[in-house]
């Protein structure tokens, strides 16, 4: 079939909205014979009939009501764009394509794009997660406009792309309220032989955790990788072991996930940066997260 025709379409979709030739005809202004035509000129195109007639009136086909479904769909978008495009340039919503690293908790996320959404400019935002590498790759084929990270990869030969270190947070210790319990005493010492949820997504401060562990000769039974910072809660609330997440957001783990923090590590930071293409941002969304977030360091 050669390529739809959308006036076609367009009058179909009419007819199919009125009931009739001849009140369709009405409000396209059209005669009822030239509206017929076109009509039959659809028909030969798709290759089926889209309607029957039943005691004098149009009834849809079962391939007539398939076509409506995405008919529906298309000028449901076109009459979106109509009124958008009616708005001056400045009140139009702007597309914010963020990426975000799968090992950042998701409420750290949430703090790094509210300023973005929180701006007197509306914001549509489109977020996706997964691997700081295959963003980045989607960073430089211009289909995202940043990507929030918790490690920076190679970049020496992508000039193009600058890295943006932003607000960072120590990290804490927590568990299912009888396991924390049982483990604030005599911490560090405590945690030996316990339960360790990982991420297993090598999250850089994961690695800075294992280190002050060694430095103060503690041995944890690693139980599980979990490469989702909610999935890993979750497994922690049930009791599963002892996971960790940044100091910054502690009250909200503790509230959502039904959890006890067993301590904090000053030691030990989550750091966070923000990747973008070129060294000035231009994108008003993207501004606003760096500016808001760059080079501070959480509360505690």
């Amino acid at each position: 079939m050669e390529q739809l025709n959308l006036r076609h379409l367009y009058y179909f979709w009419v007819i199919s909205r009125e009931g009739s030739i001849a009140r369709a005809s009405e409000v396209l202004e059209l005669a009822p014979q030239t509206l017929s035509g076109q009509l039959a000129t659809f028909e030969a195109s798709v290759g089926g009939r889209l309607f029957s007639r039943e005691s004098r009136k149009l009834a849809l086909t079962d391939f007539g009501r398939l076509v409506l479904g995405y008919a529906n769909e298309i000028f449901a978008l076109t009459g979106e764009l109509t009124e958008t495009l009616r708005l001056d340039p400045s009140e139009r919503p702007l597309t914010l394509r963020a990426g975000v690293s799968a090992s950042i908790h998701k409420l750290i996320a949430y703090q790094l794009l509210q300023p973005a959404m929180a701006g007197e400019r509306a914001i549509q935002l489109d977020c996706q997660t997964g691997r700081t590498e295959d963003l980045v790759l989607s960073l430089k084929r211009k289909e995202l406009d940043l990507v929030l990270t918790d490690r920076v990869p190679k970049l020496q030969e992508e000039g193009n792309l600058t890295v943006h270190p932003l607000s960072g947070s120590s990290m804490s210790l927590f568990a299912a309220p009888d396991l924390a319990k049982k483990l604030k005493k005599g911490f560090p010492e405590s945690l030996n032989g316990q339960p360790l949820l990982a991420n297993a997504t090598g999250a850089p401060y994961f690695e800075r955790l294992m280190n002050w562990f060694s430095l103060n000769g503690v041995r944890m039974k690693l139980v599980a990788r979990v490469d989702d910072s909610a999935l890993i809660k979750v497994f922690g609330s049930q009791g599963y072991g002892v996971f960790a997440a940044p100091t910054a957001i502690r009250a909200e783990v503790c509230r959502q996930y039904q959890v006890e923090r067993i301590a904090s590590i000053e030691e030990v930071m989550d750091e966070l940066f923000a990747i973008t293409r070129g060294r000035k941002t231009a994108h008003e969304g993207v501004r606003a997260i760096v500016e808001a977030h760059e080079g501070n360091k959480q509360p505690q």
